[in-house]
């Protein structure tokens, strides 16, 4: 099967939340990050960037009424990367969990820029 993209996730931040999933949470998480993985052009409804951030997009999951969100980023053009993930109880998304994806983010890129100077080194 052909991918438009690779889902991977960063540290524990996403598997220590999916871990406390119920089941049917899990099921449908799954179902959302198989469908980022396989379709071209994701609607909005699943996969969207967050306004007033550069590069933060959230995955959103909804089951039964229930909301759920997924920090992510892209490495390269199709390399979603997963961050931290949340219980949405408010319309609103808590400003907490924002700036935890965004440092989360920046984490991220500071590590691959350390790993790939160590490389360099090497070489």
């Amino acid at each position: 099967m052909n991918f438009a993209r690779q889902v991977v996730a960063y540290k524990k931040y996403f598997i220590d939340f999916y871990s406390k999933q119920p089941d049917n949470v899990q099921v449908k998480i799954e179902w959302t990050l198989n469908l980022i993985r396989v379709m071209r052009r994701v609607p909005e409804k699943y996969f969207k960037h967050i306004e007033g951030t550069k590069g933060l997009y959230e995955i959103r999951v909804e089951v039964a009424g229930n909301m759920f969100r997924i920090f992510s980023f892209f490495d390269k053009e199709n390399l979603v990367v997963l961050g931290n993930a949340f219980h949405k109880k408010s319309r609103k998304t808590p400003k907490t969990e924002l700036e935890k994806a965004l440092t989360i983010m920046k984490e991220y890129q500071h590590e691959k820029n350390d790993n790939f100077r160590s490389a360099q080194e090497e070489s």
